[in-house]
């Protein structure tokens, strides 16, 4: 199920918190939407979900627009706001049920039972929401969003606040429901990203910014160079190799090791082998260097 987000625009007041953003999310990808705070992403994803009005551009899921009051496109995606609001008295099993009531579902103990295994809850079903931890309410949270098998999932920074099992965990629950899902996470993690999505959308004061495959960021493709690290056997000379090369921007890291920038448009690497051969060189290592995630995020933010 498609999403098309088509120049959207929110004011609160004077300050503009999203700037005629243009996104197509396609059927069962996995994106993590990144920003610093302030970006705009929890408004944007309120605007996709229809709690929220945009003042300018339309979201469109399937050919049909989002509104607050299309109540049928709204029922084919889930929401974990941010701040995963529970009722702490009720029991897991009693909330849930509650919820597919809301839904209007068939069989409300049965679609609870069915959220319960799929999230893992089994082992807690019997307790009371305010008596779990905190990666137990994640997945209460998460089994809601799911309790009427929504085609899109929406999550605002579920991982917050979890210990590195309950993230592991999470983590794997959601790539998981992205196999039959679209999936769109926001959150400040940026080795969670690394680790499951495979698309990146980065927004900063409300303006879309970066939207790529996760390779292609790591890659520096974004950046339009790429980055080879080349290790000899023997001592190089970079002054020779530059000019073989005809390119400048090669660092000396040691007397056999060099860092070379070059121009993504055309992978440098045939170039390096063919240098070595004819020099009866020989190649330890040839690597293309990935820059990680956290460090394209403060490039493109800070500024």
């Amino acid at each position: 199920m498609t999403i098309q987000i088509e120049n959207i625009s929110k004011f609160y007041g004077k300050q503009k918190a999203v700037d005629s953003l243009h996104i197509e999310l396609n059927s069962g990808e996995l994106v993590g939407f990144l920003g610093p705070n302030g970006a705009g992403k929890s408004t944007l994803m309120k605007i996709i979900t229809g709690f929220l009005a945009a003042d300018e551009g339309r979201v469109i899921i399937n050919g049909e627009e989002v509104s607050p009051d299309n109540h049928r496109i709204r029922q084919q995606v889930g929401y974990l706001p941010e701040h995963n609001p529970l009722y702490t008295d009720l029991y897991i099993k009693e909330y849930l049920q509650l919820t597919a009531g809301m839904y209007r579902l068939p069989n409300k103990k049965q679609q609870a039972d069915r959220v319960i295994e799929m999230t893992g809850l089994g082992p807690e079903q019997h307790k009371k929401i305010g008596a779990l931890s905190k990666g137990y309410r994640q997945r209460v949270g998460l089994a809601q969003a799911l309790i009427h098998d929504p085609a899109i999932l929406i999550l605002d920074e579920p991982t917050t606040g979890l210990d590195p099992n309950q993230l592991e965990d999470i983590r794997a629950l959601i790539k998981n429901i992205s196999r039959e899902k679209t999936v769109l996470f926001s959150t400040h993690i940026m080795q969670e990203v690394e680790a499951i999505c495979n698309r990146v959308i980065i927004i900063n004061k409300g303006k879309l910014i970066a939207d790529n495959p996760v390779e292609n960021l790591k890659s520096g493709k974004l950046f339009s160079a790429q980055q080879v690290l080349i290790e000899f056997a023997d001592s190089i000379n970079r002054e020779k190799l530059t000019a073989s090369l005809g390119i400048s921007n090669i660092e000396q890291l040691s007397a056999t090791s060099l860092l070379v920038q070059a121009p993504s448009d055309e992978d440098i690497r045939p170039a390096l082998f063919r240098y070595a051969v004819d020099n009866k060189l020989t190649i330890l290592t040839l690597n293309e260097q990935q820059t990680s995630l956290e460090n394209i995020f403060h490039k493109l933010t800070r500024n």
